[in-house]
C-alpha cells in the first residue's frame, strides 16, 4: 500500500462527510493503492457515525472510535500507527487543504530522498484564497518565531500546518516518541524527526481559511507551554537518538 491519509476529526458532522467523498473521489484516480483513517476524538456530535456510514460508499475506509477526547495530536499518533501505507500523510477535517496536494510531495520523497514532506502557507509559490484576520497573521507569527526559538526549528515558518507526510520509517520513528497529545504535537513530531537525522522539505499549499477555526488565543498560549515541554523533552534525552 502507497498511501495512508489520516484524518483527526473531533465534532466534525457538518465538514467531514465532504471532506471524505472529495478525498475518495481524487484517490479512487490514482493508480496505488490507499486507505483512509478516521481518528474520532470523543466526538460529542455524530461525527463517528457519519464516518461509519460513509463506508458503505468509500471502499478502503477506516474508523478509529476514540469514546474520550484526548486531542489531535493523541488521535494523529493513534492513526500514523495504525496506519500501513509506504507513506502516511494526516490532513484536517474541513479540507482546507485539499489532498491531491500530495503530488508535490512525491518528487521529494522518490527523487529527493526526504523523511518528512510538510506543507507551509509562508513560502512565495503558498496560495490563500480568504485570508485570517490581522490579529491571528500577528498571533500566528509570534507563534512561530517562538517555536523556531524554543526548538531550534530554525527556517520552518510554519509547523502547524494541517498537511504532514511522512516514510513509514519516519512515522513509526516519530510517533512512537512522541508524547505531545494536543496542539503542539506538530512541532514535537518535527523536532523528534530532526533529532532522528530526518531530511525534512516544505512545500508550498493552498489553504483555504476556516473563519470556525477551533484555534484561539487561549490555545495558543496552552501551545507555548507545550512547546517549552518539547524543548525540556528533548534537552532530557526523552525522545532518544537516532
Amino acid at each position: 500500500m502507497r498511501l495512508s491519509v489520516i484524518i483527526p476529526a473531533y465534532n466534525e458532522e457538518s465538514r467531514l462527510p465532504g471532506t471524505l467523498e472529495a478525498v475518495d473521489a481524487y484517490l479512487k484516480k490514482q493508480d496505488y493503492d490507499y486507505e483512509i483513517l478516521v481518528v474520532n476524538d470523543g466526538s460529542t456530535d455524530r461525527t463517528a457515525d457519519l464516518a461509519a456510514s460513509l463506508q458503505k460508499r468509500i471502499e478502503y475506509l477506516e474508523i478509529i472510535d476514540n469514546k474520550e477526547n484526548h486531542g489531535k495530536g493523541y488521535v494523529v499518533r493513534q492513526g500514523m500507527r495504525k496506519a500501513k501505507g509506504d507513506f502516511r500523510l494526516f490532513m484536517d477535517a474541513d479540507n482546507s487543504t485539499t489532498v491531491d496536494h500530495v503530488e508535490k510531495m512525491w518528487p521529494h520523497f522518490f527523487e529527493g530522498g526526504y523523511d518528512l514532506v510538510i506543507g507551509s502557507r509562508d513560502l512565495p509559490d503558498s496560495i490563500i484564497p480568504v485570508s485570517q484576520s490581522c490579529l491571528r497573521r500577528r498571533l500566528g507569527d509570534m507563534f512561530n518565531l517562538i517555536v523556531q526559538v524554543f526548538s531550534g526549528l530554525w527556517g520552518i515558518w510554519d509547523t502547524q500546518a494541517g498537511f504532514k507526510g511522512f516514510s513509514a520509517k519516519a512515522a513509526e520513528d516519530v510517533f512512537s516518541r512522541a508524547v505531545v497529545n494536543r496542539w503542539a504535537f506538530d512541532v514535537e513530531a518535527l523536532v523528534i524527526a530532526k533529532k532522528l537525522g530526518y531530511r525534512i522539505k516544505e512545500v508550498p499549499l493552498t489553504w483555504v481559511n476556516d473563519p470556525h477555526s477551533k484555534v484561539k488565543l487561549t490555545g495558543m498560549v496552552r501551545m507555548f507551554f507545550e512547546v517549552l515541554q518539547v524543548r525540556f523533552n528533548s534537552i532530557r534525552g526523552k525522545y532518544g537518538k537516532a
